[in-house]
């Protein structure tokens, strides 16, 4: 079971002088560390103001929140479990009340479980990267359509769902299921795409290889970036701040046109 522990202290800044039709808030899930946090970051020093949710690791969103802070923007950290409904809820609402309505999502939270085969894995690790990468994406991304869609009374947005290499590599002999997982994550996409592109919501996904964050140690292989980085054909791993910086592309103005597709970011992979 997932512990869960306090939530930060630190809850944002003080309102700079600006409407509330001028802002433009982003909810990064999963933004505490990782590709997540290269996002926040990356998103408060573009103008954003930035919430972000976390499972458990207080400090690490502490540290994100301070980081957006010091750019001079509003932050808001909620401990939320994607992967249980009410939390989903709950995160929402939290937003909606401390923040004010988003107008771009990072669908990021993922959990991927420990290498193996899919014979030997434990129905607690499968069921998990589903309600998490699947259910939890899912309804995340409805929870941001209801709030960004014109036809709904929204301003439109961008939705940028972070999917995997994974997807289309299948990942044998370490994590079929979590490319499973991101297979939906590439079908959501496309399908969402096409919904809602008419109400002023962009969709886009980002299909990150092998990057260099802690996920492949939190799956009991701490040396599987250098195992497998020879394999790659710019011949090295890439960084959170890479990934998030191909995010930030698909939820900027230079990428207005862009809708339903899936950018690779795996160095070649």
């Amino acid at each position: 079971m997932r512990a869960k522990r306090p939530a930060p202290r630190r809850q944002g800044v003080k309102k700079k002088a600006m409407s509330k039709q001028s802002r433009r808030i982003v909810l990064v899930t999963g933004g505490s560390r990782g590709i997540g946090a290269a996002v926040s970051r990356l998103a408060a020093a573009a103008g954003y103001d930035v919430a972000l949710s976390y499972l458990s690791d207080n400090k690490a969103a502490e540290a994100v929140v301070a980081d957006i802070e010091g750019a001079g923007r509003r932050a808001l950290a909620i401990q939320a479990d994607v992967g249980v409904p009410d939390d989903v809820q709950k995160l929402f609402r939290a937003v909606d009340e401390k923040l004010g309505t988003i107008t771009a999502l990072v669908n990021n939270a993922g959990v991927i479980g420990r290498a193996g085969r899919l014979a030997d894995a434990d129905d607690a690790t499968i069921k998990t990267c589903i309600d998490v990468n699947v259910t939890g994406a899912i309804l995340v991304a409805r929870e941001g359509i209801r709030r960004m869609s014109t036809r709904l009374g929204g301003r439109g947005g961008a939705i940028v769902n972070v999917s995997s290499a994974a997807s289309t590599l299948g990942s044998p002999g370490e994590f079929v299921w979590y490319a499973a997982s991101k297979g939906a994550m590439d079908s959501l996409t496309l399908g969402l795409s096409k919904e809602v592109g008419a109400e002023g919501i962009r969709v886009n996904a980002v299909s990150p290889g092998l990057i260099d964050t802690d996920i492949h140690a939190s799956a009991g292989s701490p040396d599987r970036v250098e195992r497998l980085k020879g394999g790659v054909p710019l011949g090295r791993e890439g960084t959170a701040k890479e990934v998030a910086q191909a995010i930030m592309f698909l939820l900027s103005e230079e990428a207005a046109y862009i809708s339903g597709a899936i950018l690779r970011v795996a160095g070649g992979r």
